[in-house]
C-alpha cells in the first residue's frame, strides 16, 4: 500500500495545481501511461451507506477511498437511498451518468415492501466532467410494466446498432402466473426519457435474476463481441456478438466455489495494462462486501482464479455493487483534485468563541457548540480564480456557502460562473486578529463573509463590532 499512496500523493499533487490553475506538466505526470480506475459503490445498510461513494486504484486491485471515505452524492429525491449505481461514460468522453436504484433499506423501505411495492425509478445524476453533478432525478422505468412492482440493479451501454443507450434493470411482476425478477431493457439517448420497456433476461421455471453486467471484448479475445456475468442463483456467463441479440450461455462459477448463494452484483472492469479481466462479485451473505476474480478470457469459466491473499486490498470501507471506470489521464487529474481526502473544519466565531457556522434547512448561521456535519465544511480550491477557497458541506457533497445579495445559503453548484464567483472567497489575515482569518468575498472584493445576529452576511466592514464579526478560525 506504500506504493499506491506514493503515487496518489504524487497524483493529488498534479492534481491540485491542475485545479488552481498553476502549471502542471511534469515528468512524473507527462510520462504516465497507465491513469487510474474510479469505483462507484455504495457500502451498506442505513441512510448513509446506501449513497454514493468513490474509490481509486492505480492497479485495479488496490483500493483507497475518495472524499476521506465520506459520501460523494447523496440522493434527495424518491426514497433518498440509492443502490446498485453504475457510472456510464458516453461515447465521446463529453457526458457522464450515474444510475442507481432508488432504495433504502432500514431507512423507510425493508425488504419485503421493497420486494412487493417498491420505488418504480432509478435515480440519475448528470455530468460532463466527473467534477461537477446535477441534481439527482427520477426515471420511471418500471412503471409502464404492467404491475411492474419495483426497480432494481440498473446498468446502461451503448449499442452502436442503435445509437443510443441500452438500459437494463430488474423487475418484480408476475407473468403467466410467476411473480419473479426478470431483467427489463429501454433504449435511452439522454437518460431522462425511454422507449417501451422489454423483457431483456428470462430464465425458466421460478429461476430469478436480477444483477447482471456486461463487458464489450476486444477483438481476438474470445469468441463474441460481448460477454455478460448474472446472478441468477449462479453467476452465469453467457456471450453474444449483438447486445440484444441472442445470448449463448457458457457456464458459471460455481467450479472455483462461487455461486449465488455467496455472492452477487457482477462488476466487470479490464486492466489497461494487459490482457486481463477482474469480474468483482459483491461477499452479500458473509457481509465482506467486493471481492475480485480475474481471467484472461471472460467467455471461458475455466480460466478464472480467485486472487492470492494480500494481492488485492478494498480498502477501509465495504464496497457494494458499483461499477468500474477506466480513467483517462485527464479525468484521473480531475477525480484526485475534486474528490480528494481533504480534512472537514469549522469555522469559529472570534467574539462569540462558543459558536460556529452551520447550515440549517439551507440557511447558514453561528450556533452554540456545534460538532455535527452541518457544522463541517471542505476548503477547497475557489471555485473561480487562484489562490481562493469554496466551503463545501461534508454531508451536501456540491453544496456550497453562496451568497446572495447580502444572505448567505447552502447552495448546490449548478456549475455556472455566477455560481462559482459568488461562492469563492479570498482567506486573508483576520480582521480582527492577525493569528485568525476572514473571508472577502470574490466578486464583490469590498464585502466580507460576517455574522450579524447570528445569521451568516456578507457586508462591507468599517467598525470594530464588524471586524470581530468577519473573523473566524479554522478549527477541527
Amino acid at each position: 500500500m506504500s506504493a499506491l499512496r506514493a503515487r496518489l500523493s504524487a497524483i493529488l499533487l498534479a492534481a491540485c495545481l491542475l485545479f488552481t490553475g498553476q502549471a502542471l506538466i511534469t515528468p512524473d505526470r507527462a510520462a504516465a501511461a497507465d491513469p487510474g480506475y474510479l469505483m462507484t459503490h455504495f457500502i451498506g445498510e442505513g441512510s448513509n451507506g446506501q449513497q454514493i461513494y468513490f474509490s481509486y486504484s492505480t492497479d485495479g486491485l488496490n483500493w483507497t477511498e475518495l472524499n476521506g471515505g465520506g459520501i460523494a452524492l447523496r440522493s434527495t429525491v424518491g426514497t433518498k437511498g440509492v443502490r446498485d449505481p453504475a457510472l456510464v461514460r458516453s461515447p465521446n468522453g463529453d457526458k457522464y451518468w450515474i444510475i442507481a436504484t432508488d432504495l433504502c433499506i432500514s431507512c423507510g423501505q425493508n425488504w419485503e415492501t421493497s420486494i412487493n411495492n417498491g420505488s418504480r425509478n432509478l435515480v440519475v445524476w448528470e455530468s460532463t466532467d466527473l467534477i461537477n453533478w446535477s441534481e439527482p432525478w427520477l426515471l420511471n422505468v418500471a412503471g409502464a410494466i404492467p404491475d411492474g412492482r419495483n426497480a432494481w440493479a440498473p446498468e446502461a451501454i451503448w449499442d452502436p446498432a442503435s445509437n443510443d443507450y441500452v438500459l437494463y434493470w430488474a423487475t418484480n411482476k408476475p407473468v403467466d402466473g410467476v411473480k419473479k425478477h426478470r431483467i427489463y431493457s429501454a433504449h435511452t439517448s439522454d437518460f431522462r426519457s425511454i422507449t417501451t420497456p422489454q423483457i431483456y433476461i428470462e430464465r425458466p421455471g421460478m429461476q430469478e435474476i436480477i444483477d447482471t453486467q456486461i463487458v464489450e471484448m476486444p477483438a481476438g479475445v474470445g469468441n463474441y463481441r460481448y460477454v455478460r456475468a448474472s446472478g441468477d442463483g449462479q453467476i452465469t456467463l453467457e456471450g453474444s456478438n449483438s447486445i440484444l441479440g441472442t445470448w449463448t450461455n457458457l457456464g458459471n462459477l460455481s467450479g472455483i466455489g462461487l455461486t449465488g448463494a455467496q455472492v452477487e452484483g457482477p462488476m466487470w472492469m479490464k486492466f489497461r495494462d494487459r490482457n486481463e479481466w477482474a469480474l468483482y462479485l459483491d461477499q452479500y451473505s458473509s457481509g465482506r462486501g467486493y471481492m475480485p476474480v480475474t481471467t484472461t478470457n471472460p467467455s471461458a469459466p475455466g480460466t478464472y482464479r480467485i486472487p492470492a491473499s494480500g494481492t488485492y486490498s478494498m480498502g477501509a470501507t465495504k464496497k457494494r455493487h458499483g461499477s468500474i471506470l477506466s480513467l483517462t489521464a485527464a479525468e484521473e487529474s480531475r477525480v484526485l483534485a475534486r474528490w480528494s481526502d481533504i480534512p472537514a473544519n469549522r469555522l469559529q466565531s472570534y467574539n462569540f468563541q462558543d459558536r460556529y457556522v452551520r447550515h440549517a434547512d439551507f440557511d447558514v448561521r453561528i450556533d452554540q457548540n456545534v460538532t455535527g456535519p452541518d457544522a463541517q465544511f471542505r476548503l477547497r480550491p475557489g471555485l473561480a480564480g487562484t489562490g481562493t477557497v469554496s466551503f463545501e458541506s461534508v454531508n451536501y457533497r456540491g453544496y456550497f456557502l453562496r451568497h446572495s445579495g447580502d444572505d448567505f445559503q447552502l447552495v448546490h453548484n449548478d456549475g455556472t460562473a455566477q455560481f462559482a464567483a459568488d461562492a469563492t472567497f479570498r482567506q486573508v489575515a483576520g480582521l480582527a486578529d492577525s493569528a485568525w482569518s476572514s473571508f472577502q468575498s470574490y466578486n464583490r472584493p469590498d464585502r466580507y463573509i460576517r455574522h450579524y445576529a447570528y445569521q451568516l452576511r456578507l457586508d462591507p466592514i468599517t467598525t470594530a463590532t464588524g471586524r470581530g464579526d468577519a473573523t473566524f478560525r479554522v478549527t477541527n
